[in-house]
């Protein structure tokens, strides 16, 4: 019982932060009790207070800044790993403004790995996209697309932006019958953080994804997210998880 003590007071100290969190009492952005404060609440020292709410802010539940306390996380969006969205729509359904930026369309040479993405020869034409979409003017999603100018002959000439999204556009014109995700931790290039406007050392997710119709790649991009700023995840019954791929 001794051994384990330090364990159990461990775990009053998390879960008493967890109660607060889920009935509501600590809302996201509110400055939470101190760690004297928790050590006079809960009875128990320093050292598992600190180990409690350091272990909260690694999953991302709190946020503590040095010489003034900690704060509840704000929520992250989150976007549906499992099916083909298009983000605008997720955003505007949460009652947040969205944006949309262009940085490039047009058409070039198919390097090798594009080229192989697609199932072309290297130095295919090919039309390629990147934009960064928004909310609350905010960049949570770089956008970088390639397609088949065989199957979307018309992709180039759409205007696409806050009205017309990529992934909108083609889900209108294909019917997609097959996709692939692949998804990676990274850091950011460069130009990634330039145009998420983030640090070059804070860590992304990256969603890769294929998509076919009639036996033939239509899309290759790679969506690549702030971790800081959004989250990919599904939650379905697993019997029906062939319907939803």
């Amino acid at each position: 019982m001794i051994k384990n003590a330090p364990q159990a007071l461990y775990r009053r100290a998390k879960d008493f932060v967890l109660d607060q969190l889920r009935a509501g009492v600590w809302k996201p952005g509110d400055l939470i009790y101190s760690e004297n404060q928790l050590v006079q609440e809960l009875g128990i020292s320093r050292m598992t207070v600190n180990r409690a709410l350091r272990e909260l802010t690694e999953e991302g539940l709190l946020v503590r800044i040095s010489g003034v306390g900690t704060f509840v996380a704000e929520s992250k969006p989150q976007s549906n790993l499992l099916r083909i969205t298009n983000i605008a729509d997720e955003i505007l359904a949460r009652g947040h403004s969205y944006g949309c930026r262009v940085l490039h369309l047009g058409r070039e040479s198919a390097s090798m790995s594009v080229a192989s993405a697609l199932g072309l020869p290297t130095g295919s034409s090919v039309f390629h996209l990147v934009c960064a979409h928004s909310e609350e003017d905010v960049p949570v999603q770089l956008e970088d697309r390639y397609v088949n100018p065989e199957l979307v002959p018309e992709f180039l000439k759409q205007k696409f932006g806050e009205h017309l999204q990529p992934a909108k556009y083609l889900l209108q014109v294909i019917k997609p019958d097959e996709m692939e995700h692949i998804v990676e931790a990274c850091h950011p290039s460069a130009e990634e953080s330039k145009h998420l406007q983030i640090d070059a050392t804070e860590p992304c997710l990256a969603l890769i994804r294929r998509t076919w119709s009639q036996n033939k790649i239509v899309t290759f991009v790679r969506l690549v997210h702030p971790s800081s700023r959004y989250r990919l995840g599904s939650r379905l019954p697993m019997n029906a998880a062939h319907r939803d791929v």
